[in-house]
């Protein structure tokens, strides 16, 4: 019979996991809890280009935040073998489908069911899009078996941070450009948790990473296949930059956000930086900056008041004169 383990948390497993583990819950949060409402009659105001950029921009995060969920962490963690990676792992699988959801709920701030409906047929149709997802998902497949290679492990975790670290990054720079002048902000604040929750699944995929890549006698050959990956979707990546953002002049700026996030995936995976960056641009940078948000004082978690979790109704002899007390 099979020996079957219960994961121990008293012993750690390695020097980061339980740090992880603890900043995951620290960020925990649903999509409900804000109110992208708050942006309706900024949205009103936005020309229809940008509207269309906006709407593509998440459209395209939505399929990359369901593929990582329904496909990418699931067969990642199955073949795992540190319980407490595997929680971690877990965790943000869970966290990847609240993304998802998190679009779906600004979408019905801003869009009618047809035009969701038609956006959605979009990112089915849109080549580049299909592209990404299927280039990622080849190496998420390579796991569909019982018994891989370290090699093969290792491509599908580079290939993950890839995804988490570098090719969500062209849709989140419309949401955040917009809230770095001060427009469509409620949303923006979930667009900001959803990055935050990135930033560090990127960090932890990296590392779990590095862990196989030590193990490789062929470092350099496999060094070599991540650049080439990260190239094919680098071009790929100009090409949809190039079609969602040309009509609101934006595509210098995204591209070189792009740019500044590939290095940011090469050192999450500890290689050297490939591109040269000039300068981000400072407002995308400044929408990302929580220091400079205000925040509610009650929950800490955002720009907005998020709506009540625990209500009592008010009845009128709630306001009835206490008699029993001394006049």
């Amino acid at each position: 019979m099979n020996q079957y383990k219960a994961v121990n948390w008293n012993t750690p497993e390695n020097e980061y996991v339980g740090m992880f583990w603890e900043q995951n819950i620290r960020q925990f949060w649903i999509d409900t809890e804000y109110i992208p409402s708050k942006d309706i009659d900024v949205w009103k105001k936005l020309t229809p280009e940008m509207q269309e950029t906006y709407k593509k921009a998440l459209g395209g995060l939505t399929l990359l935040d369901t593929l990582q969920s329904h496909t990418g962490m699931p067969k990642i963690l199955d073949h795992i073998d540190g319980l407490q990676s595997k929680a971690v792992l877990s965790y943000m699988c869970m966290m990847e489908a609240i993304h998802a959801k998190s679009y779906s709920t600004i979408f019905t701030t801003v869009a009618s069911t047809p035009e969701i409906n038609e956006l959605f047929e979009w990112v089915q149709d849109n080549k580049y899009l299909q592209f990404k997802a299927a280039t990622i998902d080849q190496y998420y497949r390579s796991l569909d078996k019982k018994k891989v290679s370290n090699e093969e492990l290792y491509m599908s975790l580079a290939a993950s941070v890839l995804l988490e670290s570098f090719l969500f990054y062209s849709g989140f720079f419309i949401p955040l450009w917009l809230a770095g002048q001060g427009q469509m902000v409620a949303s923006a604040d979930i667009i900001k948790k959803i990055v935050a929750d990135e930033s560090i699944h990127g960090v932890f995929v990296g590392l779990l990473a590095q862990d196989i890549f030590r193990k490789l006698s062929n470092q350099e050959e496999v060094k070599k296949k991540v650049v080439d990956l990260l190239m094919l979707l680098y071009e790929n990546e100009l090409k949809y930059t190039e079609e969602i953002y040309t009509d609101v002049g934006l595509t210098a700026e995204v591209k070189e956000y792009v740019r500044y996030n590939a290095n940011k995936a090469l050192m999450n995976l500890g290689f050297e930086e490939l591109f040269e960056v000039k300068e981000v641009n400072p407002i995308v940078l400044n929408g990302l900056n929580l220091e400079t948000t205000q925040h509610d004082f009650f929950s800490k978690k955002s720009t907005n008041y998020e709506k009540a979790t625990q209500i009592s109704h008010l009845h009128d002899e709630d306001f009835a004169p206490d008699l029993t007390l001394p006049v």
